[in-house]
């Protein structure tokens, strides 16, 4: 592992089975299901090995903070899905999900994508306002997602800078 200066944010690029990444993941669907009430609140498919195509695990000092997939749309060509992205509450407002946010960004573009969608409801208030503030737009429900009262989609379009 690459050694990093204190406080800063390392992005390092991790097979879906990590047990760091695993461990974030877990941490994140804990969230969710105190948020929901449930621990089935996915109304899609869920991701594994066999489907994410990127992922992602941001550090500080070391510590894994924060986490982040990317896996193709069947029947979309050039669009891909932002799955479990999710940053310790600890170290949300601190640049953490920016970051691993513009890694999948340019992971997409790096493999021809051009457009990410996502996934997140109407218990993440916190991730609505984190996403629009980050350039995505509300789009309809799509796939899984098309019936789900719970559910709330947003797009992107990317550009090459």
């Amino acid at each position: 592992m690459t050694n990093v200066l204190t406080s800063e944010i390392l992005i390092q690029d991790r097979p879906w089975t990590d047990p760091e990444g695993a461990h974030l993941r877990c941490e994140q669907r804990a969230e969710i299901a105190i948020r929901y009430g449930t621990d089935d609140s996915e109304p899609g498919v869920k991701p594994t090995a066999a489907d994410i195509a990127e992922f992602v695990v941001a550090s500080i000092d070391g510590k894994p903070v924060g986490c982040g997939g990317l896996r193709a749309l069947d029947g979309e060509a050039g669009d891909a899905e932002i799955k479990r992205m999710f940053v310790r509450s600890p170290n949300r407002g601190s640049g953490v999900a920016v970051a691993v946010l513009r890694a999948l960004e340019e992971r997409a573009l790096e493999r021809g994508w051009t457009r990410l969608v996502l996934e997140t409801g109407v218990a993440q208030p916190d991730a609505t306002r984190f996403y629009e503030r980050e350039g995505y737009t509300r789009i309809p429900a799509f796939g899984p997602y098309r019936d789900s009262a719970d559910s709330v989609c947003y797009g992107k379009t990317l550009v090459r800078s």
